[in-house]
């Protein structure tokens, strides 16, 4: 026979089910805004029916249902699309400090004015050419001297804001490295804390948006892989319980290093620990080259794990071993080693041009340098000789000392269209013609300028492209996993009115019950 009071306990479970559902509508509610929150919900199922299999259950024409049971709290979350937007989100850190680097450069290295090298280069070149036909006018020896000290200024300021922003880079590598220690430790924290929780067969939602949050960042930081573990002997952890988070970095091409480098570590027998990430540098340079990256006791030197990190390195300036030779490679060691050679290329010959003329007036061989510099770092030193500027009529100009001989200007200025290859300095000193110079200084600067832009727009292109492919995913994301006020004001209604009928049945068996009770027997009274 079945209870009298079967039906009170089939309504109360219908009203404890709805409030639950109520109490997660109400908490998705609340946070709906909430950056990483992931919608909610309650998994319901049926409790068992009456009666069970048995000798002695009662003989009842069939199983009646008993009600129902919030079996878990789980939110709405795609691992798929999270693997997608952290594969996406890595090439937005790279490409992202990639193109800032060379926006930086380009800040500098501005040629849309008359303030830029090729400006001044342009004055200069025309100052010589005035020189050409006023050889004996002191005020055009004193506009070439001054438009070579402009030039010789603009090259200094270059250098010196390239490497005071190649400067800046190595503190941003140096943050870049503890914010991924910061974010590491603080997922192994989370880590440790659901697997406190788990195994009591709850699910700690609240900690798993927190850990993927934290998670997100580390993968525009670095790429990343990211592998759920549930251990072994793990209590009574429900089968969808998330686990421990195992975080591999990985190369550009989703393969794993050997051995394997992992961030915070974890397999079935639980967690392993977490790895230290440390950048390492030249010793007693400067610019120091970045030499490596630590993680752990692991150190690698190909940077091919993208990520804000190896953007970084590879703007800095880094060493690598090209043909068994320890070579500079980045963007900003490129740029200031284009500087200093083709500074250094044209200021030698500009001297053995210079040198080999009269001063105003002398009836020697000037023998005198027009510019002075520091070789092996050209850029950052040269300067027309002081003497010269004091004094401009010691500008070479002739061929002799006669006045308006002008034939050495004319020398002067034909540098300007003059090939490198042509350059005859290499046979002073010893010194020999830096690789990578072809054609004349105008053009040379030009091109360099010319693949400045190229790559630079090509980095924003990549950026955008990631961007966009990345916010694409994330709005598939969000899809799944983000709070909508309507659906959500849909289920509240659902479920007040399931649990305002579960109240009417608990009402409907309380009068039932007090017929029973107060109602029958009252006959013979």
């Amino acid at each position: 026979m079945i209870s009298s009071f079967m039906g009170l306990e089939t309504a109360k479970r219908a009203m404890s089910t709805a409030q639950s559902a109520l109490y997660t509508t109400g908490q998705n509610v609340a946070n709906a805004n909430t950056p990483g929150y992931t919608r909610q919900r309650v998994n319901l199922s049926q409790t068992t029916s009456f009666p069970g299999v048995g000798m002695n259950n009662p003989m009842i024409p069939g199983q009646i249902g008993t009600g129902v049971q919030a079996d878990s709290v789980q939110r709405i979350r795609e691992s798929f699309l999270d693997a997608q937007y952290r594969g996406q989100n890595h090439k937005i850190g790279y490409y992202g400090s990639m193109s800032e680097s060379l926006g930086k450069i380009e800040g500098i290295m501005d040629e849309s004015g008359s303030s830029g090298l090729q400006g001044v280069l342009s004055k200069f070149w025309n100052s010589l050419q005035d020189l050409t036909s006023n050889t004996d006018n002191s005020g055009a020896r004193e506009v070439a001297a001054a438009s070579g000290q402009t030039v010789a200024d603009t090259l200094n300021y270059y250098y010196n804001s390239l490497t005071s922003v190649q400067a800046d880079s190595k503190d941003q590598i140096t943050v870049t490295a503890e914010q991924i220690n910061t974010l590491v430790g603080n997922i192994e924290k989370l880590n440790k804390e659901i697997s406190s929780i788990e195994p009591h067969g709850y699910l700690p939602n609240d900690l798993y948006d927190q850990r993927d949050l934290l998670v997100d960042e580390l993968s525009g930081l670095i790429n990343i892989k990211v592998t759920k573990v549930q251990p072994e002997n793990y209590g009574i952890a429900k089968d969808f319980a998330e686990g421990l988070y195992n975080i591999e970095v990985i190369a550009n091409d989703g393969k794993s290093y050997t051995p394997p480098i992992t961030l915070v570590g974890a397999d079935k027998t639980g967690m392993l620990g977490t790895t230290k990430v440390e950048v390492t540098y030249e010793k007693d340079k400067d610019p120091a080259m970045v030499t490596g990256v630590k993680f752990g006791a692991q150190e690698i030197s190909e940077y091919k794990f993208s990520g804000q990190l190896a953007g970084l390195i590879e703007s800095h300036g880094y060493t690598s071993m090209v043909d068994g030779v320890a070579t500079v490679q980045g963007i900003y060691p490129d740029m200031l080693k284009n500087l200093n050679n083709m500074t250094e290329a044209f200021a030698n010959e500009f001297n053995r041009i210079h040198a080999a003329g009269y001063a105003l007036g002398e009836t020697t061989v000037s023998g005198e340098n027009f510019f002075t510099f520091e070789a092996g770092n050209a850029a950052k030193t040269i300067a027309v000789k002081k003497e010269i500027l004091d004094k401009p009529s010691l500008i070479a100009a002739g061929k002799s000392g006669a006045s308006g001989d002008n034939q050495n200007a004319k020398d002067l200025a034909d540098l300007k269209s003059k090939n490198f290859s042509e350059y005859k300095y290499p046979a002073l000193n010893g010194t020999t013609l830096p690789k990578g110079l072809t054609g004349s200084l105008d053009s040379f600067y030009a091109g360099v300028i010319g693949k400045l832009g190229v790559v630079s727009q090509g980095a924003q292109k990549d950026l955008s492209n990631s961007i966009t492919l990345a916010e694409s995913v994330e709005k598939n994301r969000q899809s799944v996993s983000a709070v909508s006020l309507d659906e959500e004001m849909t289920d509240m209604i659902k479920f007040q009115q399931s649990y305002n009928a579960a109240a009417r049945m608990v009402t409907m068996v309380d009068e039932m019950l007090d017929k029973i009770i107060n109602g029958l027997g009252t006959g013979g009274r």
